[in-house]
């Protein structure tokens, strides 16, 4: 008894060469046969039962099927021809058994038509053996003979090849089989003994495999971040060869490295995975930034690095005034017998060396550039290099004309403000690492500033990760190397001429405000906020009350925090403890340091004038125990300086950057460091420094991206939100 059948499709690959291109079977006049589709009949009644048309039209099979099996198996087929019309030329057949497919019409069952047919009860089945596992991927290939280290690749002339390298299931193909597939005109090929499915895509990447050439600053960075673009997209890019080994060799890890001869100190674990991974990049010619957080021991580790490279040409250590002494001292007490010499002041001179280490500052080197850079070094060290974060500077330009086979950066903060700082300081280390700043901001920097794209920033940190080694004091391994650290806000009433003058600068400054635009408006609100930060710091200061009377406790009287700063002080004395003061404002130091002098308590003030020996005789007295009190301007000592002696730090104001205040705590929260540290920030309540430092505790990532580039940042505050972010607000 008929139960009705059905029909599917079977892809015979093989036959594509029985079929003329003539044949009108196979297309029409012109086209190339590809294969044909063999008419496989089902019964419906029993699934297990299948024939080939071509078998069922012999009637070796109407046994099986019965009688009307050709029939209905007839009737399936024109209803399929109408799903996918090139079937309605099998009713021109004596048997509906196979149907001659062109090029086309194969790429037709590849893609939508198979989905109709299937949709209509007709399946389409493919050879088993059918390889759908072809791949292309951009490969970067060094020229021959290069080296596998850096220098052969940033100071080779030669050009690297770049192009598409196809593959099948992950084993890559010759060139002569990759010819033979650019040769391909259906989608599927003969390959290796097996039908392969090809996309059109691949066939075009086979015959246009050449994408041209590479300089080596992109080479290595596609092969550090497996991305390169081509036409406009990106695309997976492998390097191989010599390419493939500079890259295993730059993001493997590093073995702690055997202290070197000569060093008089015990290096800890992670001081020793430094110097290994700095004795490595400038071994390869490329450089690096050694970005640990202060006080973690750079100046030692370079220490360390001069002496394992062992060279006969001087080190050149470019450093802040401020920090001569330190590395002069550091460098006589861990490596006796080197030769260290400053260069800077009337007498400075390079006749004569003879090895060891040449230190100056950033000044000095900029106006003696010519003379630095007619010289042979060893290596060049920028010490605290945020100071050539500005690539246009006269500082970082003149840095970059002083040639050596070695440049290390040393900073506690390699982005401060945007990603443009990171750029300028790599640049330096391994110029064109990076690529020109313009392309950089494009491909890079706005992508992670915007913080919209999680894979750019992972694309960028592949790219960095090699060249910047980033610890902290957080990090596992180096949280027990020092003593524990304690921060407390202070919040501090302001007197109350103190909050009469601040409401009366917010009143008079808000009413200008609301009328100006553009650059006025925004003098005018970084004008309101420095006049309200020195308010909350000391109404003297604000009024310029250069000769403010300091008998007895007439101005702790007019200050908060003042008063606050002699309680705290007063405390920590009697404990024949030792503290430093931080203020971003001379002014306010030298009323401080006049204060304190009042009162009879040792201080010695620190600032941006103070002269280089001054500077360090201040610091051994503070050192040594014979000024207990050092008051400091924060921008002029919040780097470098080694004040281990303090076991409290004192923010008598607050800055707008977190980071700069981190850096200040780590003059003596540092490597060296035995007791505990108590770092006090003194907060007036109600006013602009109790909404920063709200927005610092709860919402500090945020607090990071909006304030990273100072006061700037809240000039573009409406009116609104900046009345609320400067009105005083008086306790209930």
């Amino acid at each position: 008894m008929d139960a009705g059948v059905r029909i599917s499709l079977r892809l015979d690959l093989s036959a594509y060469d029985l079929f003329d291109s003539g044949d009108p079977g196979a297309g029409g006049a012109g086209a190339r046969g590809a294969g044909a589709a063999i008419v496989q009949v089902h019964s419906l009644a029993d699934p297990t039962l299948v024939a080939d048309a071509a078998d069922l039209w012999a009637g070796g099979a109407d046994g099986a099927f019965g009688p009307r099996a050709r029939v209905d198996a007839a009737l399936a087929v024109r209803r399929a021809a109408r799903v996918w019309p090139p079937l309605d030329r099998l009713r021109d057949q004596d048997a509906p058994d196979a149907l001659a497919l062109s090029e086309d019409e194969l790429n037709d069952l590849l893609g939508v038509a198979a989905g109709r047919l299937a949709a209509a009860g007709v399946a389409v089945h493919w050879p088993r053996d059918l390889a759908q596992d072809l791949t292309a991927t951009a490969v970067v290939r060094p020229a021959p003979g290069s080296a596998t280290d850096g220098t052969g690749f940033f100071e080779s002339e030669d050009l690297l090849r770049f192009g598409w390298q196809l593959a099948l299931g992950g084993d890559p193909l010759t060139e002569a089989e990759m010819d033979a597939l650019a040769e391909a005109h259906r989608p599927v090929v003969r390959l290796r003994d097996r039908w392969v499915l090809v996309d059109p895509a691949l066939v075009r990447k086979a015959r246009k495999r050449d994408l041209g050439l590479l300089d080596p600053v992109d080479a290595l960075s596609a092969a550090l971040t497996g991305r390169a673009e081509v036409d406009g997209e990106t695309v997976e890019a492998v390097p191989t060869g010599a390419l493939a080994a500079l890259r295993d060799r730059l993001t493997a890890g590093v073995r702690p490295a055997e202290p070197p001869p000569g060093l008089a100190a015990t290096l800890r674990d992670y001081q020793l995975r430094g110097l290994a991974w700095l004795d490595l990049m400038t071994s390869l010619g490329l450089g690096g930034c050694l970005a640990d957080d202060m006080g973690l021991g750079k100046t030692i580790t370079v220490i360390a690095l001069h002496l394992k490279r062992a060279r006969s040409e001087p080190t050149l250590v470019v450093c802040p005034a401020s920090l001569l002494g330190n590395w002069q001292r550091e460098i006589t007490r861990f490596a006796p017998g080197v030769p260290v010499r400053r260069f800077h002041g009337p007498d400075r001179t390079l006749d004569d060396l003879d090895g060891g280490f040449v230190l100056t500052t950033y000044g000095t080197m900029r106006s003696a550039a010519p003379a630095l850079a007619g010289r042979t070094w060893g290596m060049v060290v920028a010490d605290e290099a945020q100071h050539v974060k500005n690539p246009h500077s006269a500082t970082a330009k003149a840095l970059r004309t002083i040639p050596s086979p070695a440049r290390v950066a040393l900073t506690g903060t390699p982005v401060e403000n945007n990603l443009s700082e990171l750029w300028a300081l790599l640049d330096w280390t391994t110029p064109g690492l990076l690529g020109p700043l313009k392309s950089f901001r494009a491909r890079h920097a706005r992508a992670v500033e915007t913080g919209e794209d999680e894979e750019a920033v992972e694309r960028l940190a592949r790219l960095v990760r090699p060249f910047l080694l980033r610890r902290r004091k957080s990090d596992p391994g180096i949280v027990p190397e020092l003593p524990p650290k304690t921060e407390t806000d202070h919040p501090v009433p302001l007197t109350r001429e103190q909050a009469a003058l601040y409401e009366a600068v917010v009143r008079e400054s808000l009413l200008a405000i609301e009328t100006a635009r553009g650059m006025g408006r925004r003098g005018l609100v970084l004008k309101l906020l420095t006049s309200l930060k020195q308010i909350c710091d000391h109404p003297a200061l604000y009024l310029k009350e250069e000769h403010a009377r300091t008998g007895g406790d007439r101005l702790a009287a007019r200050s908060g925090k003042l008063a606050l700063l002699d309680e705290l002080l007063d405390t920590l004395l009697a404990e024949d403890g030792s503290a430093l003061v931080f203020t971003q404002y001379v002014g306010m130091a030298r009323l401080i340091t006049a204060h304190l002098t009042g009162r009879a308590v040792p201080v010695d003030l620190l600032h941006g004038g103070t002269p280089v020996p001054e500077r360090e005789r201040m610091v051994d007295r503070f050192q040594s125990g014979e000024t207990p009190v050092l008051v400091l301007s924060l921008k002029a000592a919040g780097t470098g300086l080694n004040l281990t002696r303090a076991g409290h730090v004192v923010h008598f104001d607050r800055w707008w950057n977190p980071a700069v205040e981190e850096q200040a705590t780590d003059r003596a929260y540092r490597i060296g460091q035995t007791q505990p540290v108590q770092v006090h920030r003194l907060i007036t309540e109600g006013t602009v420094e109790d909404r920063i430092a709200e927005m610092l505790q709860s919402k500090r990532a945020l607090a990071d991206a909006i304030l990273g580039s100072g006061e700037s940042a809240l000039t573009e505050l409406s009116d609104r939100e900046l009345s609320d972010l400067v009105s005083l607000r008086r306790p209930a």
